[in-house]
């Protein structure tokens, strides 16, 4: 008698787990969950790949700082604090507060626009 119980709570244990098992599969599986898992794992990675980018930029600022240093010392070029900043720095700003076209190009009106209605 005590071997048929022993016996029979094992299979309703086992069927318990295996249904368990099974139902958690059909709910990872639905349309729903998969968009989600598929989201959480584009993210991640996105993330991943960002701060590889920032990490990678920031060693090629580290290198190049230290190598221009090094030019600097080969060719006997110091900074001073006299001198202008360099004109690339100068340019780009300049280009900054310049706008993108002239005024009388902007309020130019067209005759030949196509996409006008006739």
């Amino acid at each position: 008698m005590f071997r048929r119980t022993f016996w029979f709570t094992t299979g309703v244990a086992a069927g318990v787990w295996a249904t368990t098992k099974v139902n958690r599969k059909l709910k990872q599986l639905t349309p729903e969950s998969l968009a989600a898992t598929a989201a959480n794992k584009a993210l991640e990675t996105g993330a991943r790949l960002k701060d590889r980018a920032v990490g990678f930029a920031l060693d090629v600022r580290d290198n190049m700082a230290q190598r221009e240093a090094e030019l600097g010392e080969a060719l006997g070029i110091h900074d001073d604090p006299e001198l202008p900043a360099p004109r690339r720095y100068n340019a780009i700003e300049s280009n900054r507060s310049t706008p993108k076209y002239p005024e009388h190009i902007e309020n130019t009106t067209y005759s030949h626009n196509r996409n006008e209605d006739h």
